[in-house]
């Protein structure tokens, strides 16, 4: 299968990249360093678009996410469709759903995204859909964080604190985050591709972690030895001091897949167990 990858220099493309160049023809196009006018998709029966502007601890303005989000993906599917590629397969994410919920988000709940990361891809959601028709499918996939050698962000600041601090107050904290280990969605990508279905899809790990057992996988994967103990007041003064990093350590974001599983036959090819220790200490086996 020929296809145009977008976004192969960032955490999940390169990875994609490295581990499915021999299942696929994967052709690459950068936003940043090619020329869009030039581009021409003919021939091309998939295009993978994964480039894009993701949320930012230091918030981008509206007016970027806009641009790189939402104008860059219409922009790249008009000429797709118009180039005659058959199937549009768009990375997004669960930020569309909103923020920390109670209940788990499936293919089918409602929309009500937060912040501007959020609501510039789910507007490209909305308009990739208008240009959708039987001969142009369009797929997307929404992830929750995404985990894996070489990530950046929460992950990454957490696996530096289990490096530098033996004793942690998160003791008793059950809260349920879903998370994806990269070879599991890069996975789930690969079966969209092939089976060329449309429709929303959502990739997650088989179960979710609460913030305690977390850090446990991570100290494991580092060999450390280390204590989560209950701090009085800790949670209290998070709240009002942090509140951001208060809701990424206590907050519930659970999604449940069970849709996505059925429609693609799909199953896991790693477990979270397999999925931190690939990220801590590099994968070795392949599935």
């Amino acid at each position: 299968m020929n296809i145009l990858l977008t976004g192969s220099t960032g955490f999940i493309g390169s990875y994609f990249l490295e581990k499915y160049s021999e299942k696929f023809v994967i052709n690459t196009f950068s936003f940043q360093r090619d020329n869009f006018e030039s581009l021409n998709l003919t021939g091309i029966e998939t295009v993978l678009h994964l480039s894009a502007l993701v949320h930012q601890m230091n918030d981008a303005s509206p007016e970027q996410y806009e641009k790189i989000n939402v104008a860059q993906t219409i922009n790249l599917a008009k000429k797709a469709k118009r180039d005659g590629v058959r199937h549009f397969v768009f990375m997004s994410t669960v930020k569309v759903y909103g923020e920390e919920a109670s209940l788990p988000y499936n293919e089918n709940s409602p929309c009500t995204p937060q912040d501007d990361y959020g609501k510039s891809k789910y507007k490209a959601e909305q308009e990739l859909k208008i240009l959708e028709d039987k001969k142009f499918i369009v797929s997307i996939i929404r992830t929750p964080i995404v985990y894996g050698k070489g990530v950046k962000a929460n992950i990454k600041n957490l696996i530096n604190l289990v490096q530098k601090v033996s004793i942690l107050p998160f003791q008793n904290i059950y809260n349920k985050r879903s998370m994806v280990y990269v070879g599991n969605l890069c996975y789930l990508m690969t079966e969209v591709l092939t089976q060329k279905q449309s429709g929303i899809f959502l990739a997650s790990d088989d179960k979710p972690l609460n913030t305690a057992e977390l850090i446990e996988l991570i100290a494991k994967n580092l060999n450390k030895k280390i204590f989560l103990v209950k701090i009085p007041f800790f949670e209290t003064m998070l709240r009002l001091i942090k509140p951001s990093f208060y809701k990424r350590l206590y907050g519930s974001l659970e999604v449940d897949n069970t849709l996505t599983k059925e429609k693609l036959h799909l199953k896991n090819p790693y477990t979270t167990e397999e999925g931190f220790n690939n990220m801590i200490q590099g994968e070795v086996q392949c599935h």
